[in-house]
């Protein structure tokens, strides 16, 4: 795949050193943070069966003690269920009533969390960001607060109901949250993302319809590519600048997709050159270090396909890392 330079290159040149003197100025303890972890045990966005597990592998795992021990007030919601509702499954899309359902019902405990708390969603599929996103975006709109996304992931997720091949809707979630049309069965997005509040990292397997709709927006991606000939770091710095500088509210969903395939084997949509370990775990560290970071999915995770657990530890050591595990203090800004 190529690399899109058109959007990279503005990346690499509004890249400040300021971003970083900040950082060093500031000697702010970490703040700890009330955080929700919700369970979301879907399996309804994709074929492959299996993520329902995700949730209690990465309790398993222990999510919750590895928060606790930065010192967050960490309180675990247990799984939330979808909710019943009359829309009617269609093909070709799979299980279009039961994500429906999930999206309402994730929007609500979105919603109903990020007033308190920063809400940590564990899936589930990547259909779960349907739910997740509409919720926090009805928080932003209540605070009266950008909203940004940042999209962790081997894939756009930029499709409709209408321009899905396969029928799997967990590849339709950005598409959804952006306002493209053909999510009639769905709530109604009523505050969508704009373009240009989102980025894209990681991408290395785009569907030809996906990367013609995405051309024609100003949504930033950043592939595989770009980030092997300039690093991760230039991009991300810049995003969180944008962020920053409009006291923006900050979402961030993280595919274990986005993660090569040999540290992460536990995803059904395996795509090789992904992520490395320390690739990951310095956005991470840079999320925390920016203090932008406002709600979190963990998604995709398939313990089915799992070696060991290696992967749903990994999910959780990534996660600690965004919220404030280092190997050294540093100076950090504190959380929104």
């Amino acid at each position: 795949m190529t690399a899109h330079i058109v959007h990279y290159a503005p990346f690499i040149l509004s890249v400040s050193t300021s971003y970083f003197l900040d950082r060093a100025k500031k000697d702010i303890s970490m703040s700890k943070q009330s955080v929700t972890l919700i369970g979301a045990p879907m399996d309804c966005g994709k074929r492959r069966q299996g993520c329902l597990m995700g949730p209690d592998s990465l309790r398993t795992a222990g999510l919750e003690r590895a928060l606790s021990d930065l010192g967050h007030a960490v309180h675990d919601q247990g799984n939330i269920t979808p909710d019943i509702n009359t829309v009617a499954d269609r093909a070709p899309l799979f299980a279009l009533s039961e994500t429906v359902g999930w999206t309402t019902a994730l929007a609500a405990a979105a919603q109903n969390a990020m007033p308190h708390s920063l809400p940590v969603f564990m899936g589930g599929d990547h259909a779960l960001s349907l739910g997740t996103v509409l919720g926090v975006a009805r928080h932003a709109a209540q605070v009266q607060r950008p909203l940004f996304v940042l999209w962790l992931d081997a894939h756009t997720d930029f499709h409709t109901p209408d321009t899905t091949d396969s029928g799997n809707l967990h590849g339709t979630p950005v598409g959804y949250l952006t306002g493209r049309a053909g999510f009639d069965a769905f709530p109604v997005f009523e505050h969508a993302v704009p373009h240009d509040n989102i980025a894209m990292l990681g991408l290395r397997s785009v569907d030809a319809p996906e990367r013609a709709a995405l051309q024609d927006t100003d949504i930033s991606y950043v592939d595989m590519r770009a980030i092997d000939e300039h690093g991760i770091v230039a991009p991300l710095t810049a995003f969180l600048e944008k962020v920053k500088a409009a006291n923006g509210l900050l979402h961030v969903s993280l595919d274990v997709d986005f993660l090569d395939p040999s540290i992460a084997p536990a995803v059904g949509t395996t795509v090789p050159g992904g992520a490395t370990v320390r690739e990951a775990h310095l956005v991470m560290e840079l999320l925390h270090d920016s203090g932008l970071m406002t709600s979190l999915d963990l998604v995709e995770l398939n313990p089915f396909l799992d070696e060991r657990g290696r992967t749903a530890q990994l999910m959780v050591d990534l996660t600690a890392s965004a919220l404030g595990r280092t190997v050294f203090d540093r100076p950090t800004l504190s959380f929104q």
